[in-house]
């Protein structure tokens, strides 16, 4: 059985958690909370928003549990100093606005950890540290060397040097990645909203307790970030950033920062997603759920056979059409002739190349064009199907 050094003692890890009670013994969770709990426009860091959640993080820290928390709130931090009223939507004042901001955050953590005498370290990430193989050997080195320190993690985004194309986009999608790559027990997402309902709070709807597949939201209106400017995330990062856990064997609660201590006692409080899968290389979440899609390929339907059932590499010879412009490495929607995209892939050529090639085979190619133009469009190691169905 694998063991957690804690700093102080050594603990199992225990089964993999089935409901929302057995938060309570879980040996490593990672919690993430939103831009909206922690601050606001009107006076930047919310001093007793953040401490209260300090205060009931620490205790569960001091109790033997490992706890990596990821905090949005840099931007929105950094917006008061910088004379700033509402979060700004160009990416160059985003970066300025977190360059400032995230500083203040951390020092308000350590300050309030130390008060508990935990150490709190930061750590911050961007996109590529979770999908290129080196990166992610050394985050998990590193944040692995944190928590056998007893340290707690304080992870976000790295804002500052992240472009549109390479960023994870919000905080929600990062926890649920970094608790696939610190093997985590349970995923704890804490917003201002205390579950999901299946409809408006404010017109009575009721709240979902449990969510075991995607079936059980199918006909819910899930929604998005709110009006006050602060955050990007909203319900819908949420549920999203939860499925993604549930289906790579890590379960998740949705609840607010208000109720996290009772959440964290494995009280039922909150939306709780079971697990639906098993865990899957942090690359193939990345392409899944976040990777910048450049085009498409449409297939025909023995084509949309061999990749959807059979798991094989995309050739030239069941491809009908490309649009989109991308180039080689790029990632891309993989459809069939009816428009069901269900499948993502990293292409091997640019678009320009892809027209001449359609519906020939691989030893016609390099034999008219170039040993070059011998491998797969997508090859099975760099295709990663979605949770929908194709027509054949």
């Amino acid at each position: 059985m694998d063991k957690v050094a804690t700093g102080t003692e050594t603990q199992a890890h225990p089964a993999a958690l089935h409901s929302r009670q057995d938060i309570a013994t879980a040996a490593r969770i990672v919690v993430k909370v939103g831009s909206s709990s922690l601050t606001s426009v009107a006076g930047g860091i919310s001093e007793a928003a953040l401490e209260k959640l300090v205060d009931v993080l620490a205790q569960r820290r001091l109790s033997g549990t490992e706890i990596i928390l990821v905090s949005s709130g840099a931007i929105s931090a950094g917006l008061l100093p910088l004379g700033l009223s509402r979060r700004p939507k160009d990416l160059a004042t985003q970066q300025a606005a977190a360059s400032v901001g995230q500083g203040l955050l951390m020092a308000h953590y350590n300050k309030a950890f130390t008060s508990h005498g935990v150490t709190a370290s930061q750590v911050l990430l961007t996109a590529e540290d979770l999908t290129r193989r080196h990166q992610y050997v050394n985050a998990h080195r590193a944040l692995e060397r944190l928590l056998n320190l007893g340290v707690v993690p304080i992870v976000n985004e790295n804002d500052t040097v992240a472009t549109h194309e390479i960023r994870f986009g919000d905080n929600d999608r990062l926890a649920a990645l970094v608790a696939h790559l610190i093997k985590a027990d349970a995923l704890v997402l804490l917003s201002d909203v205390d579950s999901l309902y299946d409809g408006p709070p404010s017109e009575g709807a009721s709240r979902i307790s449990q969510v075991d597949s995607p079936e059980d939201l199918e006909g819910i209106v899930i929604g998005s970030a709110g009006k006050a400017g602060i955050g990007t995330g909203g319900m819908a990062t949420k549920v999203q950033a939860a499925m993604i856990a549930a289906e790579t064997g890590i379960p998740a609660l949705v609840t607010s920062t208000e109720q996290a201590g009772a959440a964290l006692a494995g009280e039922d409080v909150g939306t709780w997603f079971g697990i639906n899968g098993n865990k899957r290389p942090v690359r193939m979440l990345w392409l899944a759920h976040l990777a910048d899609i450049r085009g498409r390929l449409v297939l025909d339907d023995g084509a949309v056979r061999a990749v959807g059932e059979r798991h094989k590499s995309l050739l030239p010879a069941g491809i009908t059409q490309v649009t989109g412009d991308f180039d080689a490495g790029d990632a891309v929607e993989i459809s069939d002739a009816r428009g069901n995209v269900f499948a993502h892939g990293l292409v091997n050529y640019r678009h320009s190349d892809l027209p001449q090639m359609l519906g020939r085979s691989t030893k016609e190619l390099a034999k008219d064009l170039g040993r070059e133009f011998e491998r797969e469009v997508v090859h099975v190691d760099d295709l990663v199907l979605l949770n929908v169905q194709a027509s054949a």
